[in-house]
């Protein structure tokens, strides 16, 4: 070995590894990162949809927030995923007490989340002092808690709004008192759950078999559901239809069951096993039987003419269908997240691995990668915001106006793309990637669960078909369309989009021409073509928002490259022989807007 040689050793390294590629502290991964400081395309999303006053409030607490989600949330996930909730069967004399124990990283995690939410009571209460609005700041708050962990967002959003409105409601006075008084002290913080599928019938809830009696001004709620999340919750709305309903849709009510009765003793609910999940294990999701749990009817009186009278007012799925619409923007926002951490990480990596003699992120090949996935990040991010029904900047005074179509929409996009990214990425790693002590494996395994989360794929072609023909929804649809590219002023993107927009007008007039047998299979097609002019058209409109506020066409070639790739029509030679390449030329201006990591390597 020669002196040089000898310089480059390091202790504990044999002399071949003096290379650079085995400094392995280069390699920090996204986690310890504030990910909303370093995501300054979402800093700009934000203002999009906030006010001035709105984001000069939001902006601090979402600081600590990213702080807290890159940080120890992300580092508690990885813990989790290898030692997640366990059931405790029975108690040492034999009594069946279906208790849920959960690891110390979900209880702290749990704790830090609730403490700096925008919605605790300090926080909420300054809000509302200064007359702001958290609406959009509340997105951003879930999507950096979905880039660290969408089993925690399952645990701490799973079903408390629903449950919230219909005690109000339906519930006996004595029930409302007790349910909101735990949820206003803080007691019952991601103690909630929906409980729907049973073995019967996933998607098809009109088949469902768990049925109640009546007991007084409750119920007893006999069943089994399959596959319940969050079971180590402290109340829940099941799904079952009264003895003597319908066995059918009409049939189907919702009812409030809590581990323990009323007067405090355990309630019939009995968890059979924990579900041994590909990902997502921070939730515990278990096999659950009510055997006569005491539970309260959540549905109106049966209307006058209603044949038999039994039962609710007929209207109970119905009323959990248009609240699931709500939850599927949920979904949507996990599914965008598991694609940002799974960009975040690419770019980590791609910045300090080398290969061929220079880093993976100089390679031309690989940046064509990297930047088809910021863009199919933002496309994406685009959707899911504005399918809140948010005001852009665009369109200020506004009130939010939620579309009936595009929450599905969103799902339906989001919950793809964080498979697809969670896989780009794991190339990106390439053996490290498949390997779970890396967290894209993870972040793959997680994914995959939301897109059965709030309806699959063909569940949500089948919902885009029900808008349609029942509510007539493609029309404010397309009108929102027609709107953002009529903000969106001159750009490359624009043309392209305005063309597609005419395409899709025709496509949606010749699909309702179909026969029903024909029709159907061609909804993915709809929906996937739907989707992507909507994205684009997003793009686009705030594209040339930002170009007037920030002085600079980021977004537009983002929108441009969105639009060539998915709305264009590919030249006869597919764009191979193309004088430039608009991706490569503004690589770093993509990157820089995209993920901001200052560390030193």
């Amino acid at each position: 070995m020669t002196t040089a040689d000898a310089g480059n050793s390091t202790p504990g390294r044999s002399p071949y590894q003096k290379a650079e590629r085995y400094q392995t502290d280069r390699f920090l991964g996204a986690v310890g990162l504030n990910w909303f400081e370093c995501d300054l395309s979402l800093q700009r999303t934000l203002r999009y949809y906030s006010t001035q006053e709105e984001y000069d409030w939001a902006e601090p607490h979402l600081a600590r927030i990213g702080a807290l989600m890159g940080g120890p949330i992300a580092e508690r996930a990885e813990e989790t995923d290898k030692n997640p909730p366990r059931l405790v069967k029975y108690d040492r004399w034999g009594n069946d007490i279906s208790r849920v124990e959960l690891p110390e990283s979900v209880v702290l995690s749990k704790r830090d989340y609730f403490a700096n939410r925008l919605a605790n009571k300090t926080t909420r209460e300054e809000a509302e002092r200064l007359g702001v609005g958290t609406e959009a700041a509340g997105m951003v708050q879930s999507y950096l808690l979905c880039q660290a962990d969408i089993g925690l967002s399952c645990v701490v959003g799973t079903g408390t709004a629903m449950i919230r409105e219909l005690v109000t409601r339906f519930a006996p006075k004595d029930i409302q008192d007790l349910v909101l008084g735990k949820f206003e002290s803080g007691e019952w913080q991601g103690e909630t759950a929906q409980m729907f599928t049973e073995r019967a019938g996933g998607s098809d809830l009109g088949a469902m078999e768990c049925w109640a009696t009546p007991d007084g001004d409750a119920w007893r709620l006999n069943g089994f559901k399959w596959f319940a999340s969050n079971a180590n919750g402290q109340v829940f709305v099941v799904l079952g239809k009264p003895e003597g309903a319908p066995d059918t849709v009409k049939g189907v009510c919702s009812f409030l069951v809590m581990r323990q009765r009323r007067d405090g003793s355990p309630n019939g609910v009995y968890i059979r096993q924990l579900k041994d999940k590909l990902g997502t294990r921070t939730v515990a999701s278990a096999e659950v039987e009510f055997i006569d749990a005491e539970a309260f009817l959540l549905s109106g009186v049966p209307d006058e003419g209603s044949a038999g009278k039994v039962g609710g007012d007929g209207k109970g799925l119905t009323r959990m269908m248009e609240m699931t619409n709500s939850a599927r923007l949920g979904v949507a926002l996990m599914g965008l997240g598991c694609a940002r951490r799974a960009l975040a990480e690419s770019l980590c990596y791609a910045r300090v691995r080398p290969a061929f003699g220079k880093v993976l992120i100089d390679h031309p090949l690989m940046k064509r990668k990297l930047a088809e996935m910021i863009v199919d990040v933002e496309a994406t991010q685009a959707m899911v915001f504005d399918s809140s029904g948010l005001a852009t900047q665009h369109q200020a005074g506004r009130e939010p106006n939620r579309l009936r179509m595009t929450t599905g929409l969103a799902k339906l996009k989001a919950s793809r793309l964080g498979i697809t990214m969670a896989s780009d990425a794991i190339e990106v790693h390439g053996g490290n990637g498949y390997v779970e002590s890396w967290p894209v494996a993870r972040i793959l395994r997680d994914a995959q669960v939301n897109t059965l989360w709030e309806g699959a794929d063909n569940i949500l072609c089948l919902d885009v078909r029900r808008a349609i023909e029942r509510e007539e929804a493609d029309e404010p649809f397309l009108e929102r369309i027609s709107q953002a590219v009529q903000h969106a002023g001159e750009q490359p993107a624009v043309s392209i989009v305005a063309e597609r927009l005419d395409d899709l007008k025709a496509a949606i007039d010749g699909w309702k021409q179909l026969d029903r047998e024909t029709g159907e299979p061609r909804l993915f097609e709809l929906a996937q073509f739907m989707s992507e002019v909507y994205a684009g058209a997003l793009l686009a409109e705030q594209a040339h928002w930002e170009q007037r506020e920030y002085g600079d066409d980021r977004k537009s070639i983002i929108a441009t490259l969105y639009a060539r790739r998915y709305l264009g029509e590919q030249s006869p030679t597919r764009g191979i022989d193309a004088a430039e390449d608009l991706a490569l030329t503004n690589f770093d201006k993509l990157v820089d807007g995209a993920f901001v990591d200052q560390r030193a390597r």
